[in-house]
């Protein structure tokens, strides 16, 4: 499959009709149906369902799309990264999940642009699976990801910066006036926790060794969609502290007791090969730790 059809093939995935994605192509109607149709039989696949009006996409069609983005992405981050060797350039790709730590990187990575103008920065967020699964297919440089996290396979940096987990709820809930919230105010409350097993097995700790104990009706990926189901009903969500601002918002964030905390590690693919972008912000990383 040449990158060049793949391209193809993904702009009329996102322009519905092969003559939008004709004239975004500057090609012309007939060339382009050919091309996908060659596709076609080279994979083997029906990948499109010719509609009256637009095209959608078949259930290989999409799977296609997927990846089809995820193989550009990569292949443009590394023709910009080989293209400015010579120069402290190219693209630096990171992920991570909802923390305030990302400030810690944050501050230098700024300074790396600041002094190095031909470095672009690339943020993804995403839980801890979603990021390792990104290194792991080469698509994320780092992982910024929040302890407990299985990092065998990666090289890793811990860092000097630390996480308060606690319950978020609305500000009109009975819970909301407490100074911090025991395993006992929470026996009765309808609890949403976070979707990453492990971080669930800290909470169970927490929480007497037996998360089936409480309540739990659901969980959640990222914080935000979270919050604004606790802010409409009566739901406590599991959460660190300062992912929402809860001022003027109509949530509060009460600290667990005994306190909880989360160290947070940068990781990366074992013997990987960084720009000299990704390279010199390792660098500031470990000296900055």
């Amino acid at each position: 499959m040449e990158l060049r059809v793949l391209n193809y093939f993904l702009t009329v995935a996102r322009e519905k009709t092969i003559s939008n994605a004709a004239k975004v192509l500057h090609l012309s109607q007939p060339t382009l149906s050919k091309q996908l149709k060659d596709l076609e039989e080279e994979l083997g696949v029906q990948l499109f369902i010719r509609g009256n009006r637009e095209i959608s996409l078949t259930e290989d069609g999409v799977y296609l799309q997927n990846r089809g983005k995820e193989i550009l992405s990569l292949v443009n981050a590394t023709t910009s990264n080989l293209q400015k060797n010579e120069v402290i350039g190219g693209d630096i790709m990171i992920g991570g999940g909802e923390t305030q730590a990302f400030q810690f990187l944050s501050v230098i990575l700024n300074d790396l642009m600041k002094r190095y103008p031909d470095i672009n920065v690339h943020m993804y967020s995403g839980n801890a699976d979603d990021v390792k699964d990104k290194i792991d297919k080469g698509l994320l440089d780092f992982g910024l990801v929040i302890d407990p996290v299985e990092k065998q396979k990666y090289e890793y940096v811990p860092l000097p910066v630390s996480d308060r987990w606690g319950v978020l709820v609305s500000d009109t809930h009975e819970l909301a006036q407490l100074e911090a919230v025991t395993p006992d105010d929470l026996k009765d409350q309808a609890l949403l926790i976070s979707n990453q097993t492990l971080v669930n097995n800290q909470l169970s700790e927490w929480l007497g060794g037996n998360l089936a104990n409480y309540p739990v009706i659901g969980s959640y990926n990222l914080l935000y969609n979270a919050s604004l189901f606790v802010k409409e009903g009566t739901s406590v969500a599991f959460c660190i502290d300062g992912i929402i601002n809860t001022k003027d918002s109509g949530l509060v964030f009460i600290p667990l007791a005994p306190a909880l905390t989360s160290r947070i590690t940068v990781i990366w693919k074992k013997k990987q090969i960084f720009s000299n972008a990704g390279a010199l912000f390792l660098k500031r990383l470990i000296e900055a730790k």
